[in-house]
């Protein structure tokens, strides 16, 4: 898969990065983080292992999209989880109303 990381374009797969990150050992995780294999690495750590680069010379939020599109998980502290919806929730959102306590009773 083609990505562009500071303006250069990579053509990455998910088995060159598990090839490249093989016996290297993560840093202590500080911030953003993607899960390969069993280990949890530092996004800028990966970045940097993968493109050659200096880790200032690409944000994070750029490997993020690159390894997220290559199935790998990506960590964000700070980031709201993901929720499922319950069924009203689900039906009310389908339905253009955000929930019953949004209805205002009308008298007749």
């Amino acid at each position: 898969m083609r990505c562009v990381i500071a303006r250069y374009p990579f053509d990455l797969t998910k088995h060159g990065v598990l090839a490249l990150m093989k016996g290297v050992a993560p840093e202590p995780v500080t911030a953003e983080s993607v899960a390969i294999g069993r280990r949890r690495y530092p996004v800028k750590q990966v970045g940097q292992v993968i493109t050659r680069q200096d880790r200032r010379d690409f944000t994070a939020g750029e490997v993020v999209r690159a390894l997220t599109r290559l199935g790998f998980t990506c960590h964000i502290p700070g980031a709201a989880p993901a929720r499922d919806l319950t069924p009203l929730e689900t039906a009310s959102a389908l339905l253009g109303s955000s929930g019953p306590a949004d209805q205002v009773p009308q008298d007749v």
